[in-house]
């Protein structure tokens, strides 16, 4: 089944409405829907779409899991599954398969807090040409305490760190705003 595409269109054109300065950016992600390509399958190239997760504690702390593939200390997140029915759901599922995070997170809002376009390098091994995700990202918190385990064949550590370490800085500006 898998996401819908009317979905990721009513999602982007919802958040370029309130955020009308990426227009131009999520423009190629409009147009690949009209050109009929499943965004939602990660077989689509040069771009498809992929879901994250950015959560914080009660003391404004970013939840960050150190990508094997990448080296680097990222908000959990990754390509959608056929099960997914919907963007907020596949972040959530990404950070629970990513932490092992069960209970204790709720959304802070139903809309995304920033959708990156980011490039990927070619991946030989595994037959993918260099690529571009759009990161359809959401912003959770938690309600208490949670236990982290993380899912070894992905991510190798984890860190509560203040939002300024997100390097991203549109992200790092919202986030930082939500939690005030």
């Amino acid at each position: 089944m898998g996401i819908a595409p009317d979905h990721i269109r009513e999602t982007v054109t919802a958040y370029t409405s309130v955020h009308p300065e990426e227009d131009a950016v999520l423009a190629r992600v409009l147009e690949r829907l009209d050109r009929g390509e499943d965004l939602s399958s990660r077989k689509t190239f040069p771009l498809h779409v992929t879901a994250g997760a950015v959560l914080v504690d009660e003391n404004g702390y970013v939840l960050l899991v150190r990508h094997n593939a990448l080296g680097k200390y990222l908000t959990p997140g990754g390509h959608l599954e056929p099960e997914d029915v919907d963007l907020r759901g596949a972040a959530l599922r990404e950070l629970r398969e990513e932490t092992g995070i069960r209970t204790g997170v709720e959304p802070l809002s139903p809309d995304p807090v920033h959708i990156d376009v980011h490039d990927i390098p070619a991946n030989d091994a595994k037959g993918e040409p260099a690529h571009q995700h759009a990161d359809v990202r959401y912003l959770f918190r938690t309600t208490g305490p949670v236990a982290v385990t993380l899912q070894e064949e992905e991510v190798s550590g984890v860190a509560w760190r203040s939002p300024d370490a997100l390097a991203d800085e549109v992200l790092r500006d919202r986030v930082a705003a939500a939690v005030r």
